[in-house]
This record gives C-alpha cells, sequence and structure tokens, in this order.
C-alpha cells in the first residue's frame, strides 16, 4: 500500500467507514453495548442503531477514531506515513503535510500509537538476545548538568519479535521482573553481553542457557553467540531519535518504543496498514485529558 493508493482509494470518509466495517466486524456489524445485531440507517455518516438498548452509533464509536473532527481521509494518511517511516514520523512534519495545528498532528500521532500496542504479546522462546541502552543526555540546570538518561532494555527473538522497555534503572532487580514477564520457560538459548546484572537477573534454570559475549574485551562474535541483531535493533532506534523525534520525554518513552518495535516485528508484511487499521477499532479510546494528565 503506498501513499497514492491511499489517497486513491480511500478518498472520502465513506469509503474509509467501508473498509473500518470489515475490519472491526468481519462478520456483520454488532452493537459495542450488548453485542447484539443492529440496524443500519440510511444517513449520510452511515449510523447505526441497537433496538436492544435503544442506541446509535458509528464505525468509529469507542475507538481511537472516537469524538475527532479530523477527517477520515486525514486519519488514513496519517497512519500509511507512520507504518513506511521506518525511523518514525514527527508531529511537526506531520502538521506540514496534513494542514493541522501542531497540537492536532501531536494527539493525532499518540493516538496512533496507542493502538500499535499489543496489550497481549507472546512470551519469547528460541534463542534471544538481551541488552540494554541509554536514552538522552544531560539536563542543565540553576545548579549545574543533571544525568538525565533513560534506561531501555531490549530482549530480541531470533527470527521473531523485538520488546523494548523503559525502564526505571539498569539493576538485576529490574531486569528479573522484565525478563520474567517476556521470556517462557522454554528459552533455549540466552545471550547477553559481560554485564554483571545479567546472572543475578536470570533464576537457576535460566543461567543455564546463558552465554556472554565480552565487548570489554573487543569480543562480539563467538560462533552464534552474539548480541548484534537486538544492537542493530537499538541502532534503528537511536537514529529515529536522533533524526526523526529529536527529543522524547520520559513520560511518553514507552509509546514511542511501542511504536517502533510494532513497525520493526512487521516490517516484511504486506498488510501492515491494514493490521494497524485494525488495532485502531479495536484499541480504546485515548482522550488529551489522559495523555496529557
Amino acid at each position: 500500500m503506498t501513499l497514492v493508493d491511499v489517497m486513491n482509494l480511500f478518498d472520502t470518509d465513506e469509503k474509509c467507514r467501508e473498509v473500518l466495517c470489515r475490519l472491526r466486524w468481519p462478520n456483520a456489524p454488532e452493537c459495542p453495548r450488548c453485542h447484539g445485531p443492529v440496524a443500519e440507517l440510511a444517513t449520510a455518516k452511515q449510523l447505526f442503531y441497537c433496538k436492544d438498548c435503544d442506541y446509535q452509533f458509528t464505525v468509529t464509536a469507542g475507538t481511537i477514531f472516537n469524538d475527532s473532527h479530523l477527517s477520515l481521509s486525514k486519519w488514513f494518511i496519517a497512519t500509511l506515513l507512520m507504518c513506511e517511516s521506518r525511523k518514525g514520523h514527527s508531529a511537526n512534519q506531520m502538521k506540514r503535510e496534513l494542514g493541522v495545528s501542531y497540537k492536532t498532528a501531536w494527539y493525532l500521532c499518540h493516538r496512533i500509537r496507542r493502538a500499535m500496542l499489543q496489550a497481549d504479546r507472546p512470551m519469547l522462546d528460541g534463542t534471544v538476545e538481551i541488552d540494554e541502552t541509554y536514552i538522552g543526555g544531560y539536563h542543565k540546570g540553576h545548579r549545574g548538568k543533571f544525568d538525565n538518561k533513560q534506561v531501555v532494555f531490549g530482549i530480541r527473538q531470533r527470527n521473531g519479535e523485538l520488546r523494548f522497555i523503559h525502564a526505571s534503572d539498569a539493576r538485576a532487580k529490574t531486569a528479573r521482573v522484565i525478563i520474567g514477564a517476556n521470556l517462557s520457560e522454554d528459552v533455549e538459548v540466552i545471550i547477553t553481553d559481560e554485564s554483571s546484572i545479567y546472572p543475578s537477573a536470570l533464576n537457576k534454570e535460566q543461567n543455564k542457557h546463558h552465554h556472554s559475549v565480552n565487548h570489554s574485551a573487543e569480543e562480539y562474535v563467538r560462533g552464534d553467540i552474539h548480541t548484534n541483531t537486538v544492537e542493530s535493533a537499538f541502532s534503528l532506534l537511536k537514529r529515529g531519535i536522533v533524526g526523526t523525534w529529536h527529543r522524547i520525554s520520559a513520560k511518553h518513552l514507552q509509546a514511542y518504543l511501542d511504536e517502533m518495535c510494532f513497525r520493526f516485528d512487521r516490517r516484511k508484511s504486506h498488510t501492515l496498514f491494514l493490521d494497524t487499521l485494525r488495532h485502531m477499532v479495536t484499541a480504546d479510546p485515548l482522550t488529551f485529558e489522559s495523555l496529557t494528565a
């Protein structure tokens, strides 16, 4: 799906609603409240009516699109731009391309990111690489410079999924919680660098499968033992921060990490655009008040 395709195929809100209906209700439209059968009303906005609970709604009700005054055609263009930008898409750039205010573009991008968040992600198994990196720099205050770096753990299953997790610190206790929430009991090989936190973060069974490379001794590859694949994902993330987003607050960092992982895991998929739209009509709405709270 290219930008020209989206502009030609979904140039009206009516065409956009048609595809959203098929993605949200593959079988037939149903009431979002009672999940009962509904009837379509003869209106311009394609309203549906549920007789059981006396409720009128559209296909965007209760979704990421909820209460948006932006046309669905612009929503579709923004979604494609975020899907196809390997290093992300800034709100400033979106503002110029869609002809909207910065506030609208910023809120729009964050709502699409929220839809990209996978609530139920499978545990990683097979051969898994784990590493940590630091995002940000130093903050200048009236008392001098303060370290403002944020810790991000990266876990990548070879030929599988990628996970970026924003952590409060890089201690073994924190790593243990993150590893326990993402690694399956069926993991075959765990590869890290020489950092001392990982032997303490892994349990007794996981340590049996643990291998490491000593970067401080200039050892980067030992047969199949290396962390190059997770480090390449870190490289893509940092290029996105430096070249596209420029600055990310600690509050919203995890949202950008989720976006990067979602796009990275589906980088070879021909249905990335439709998959993203499918998540957008099934994800819970995100209000501006909760986003900026």
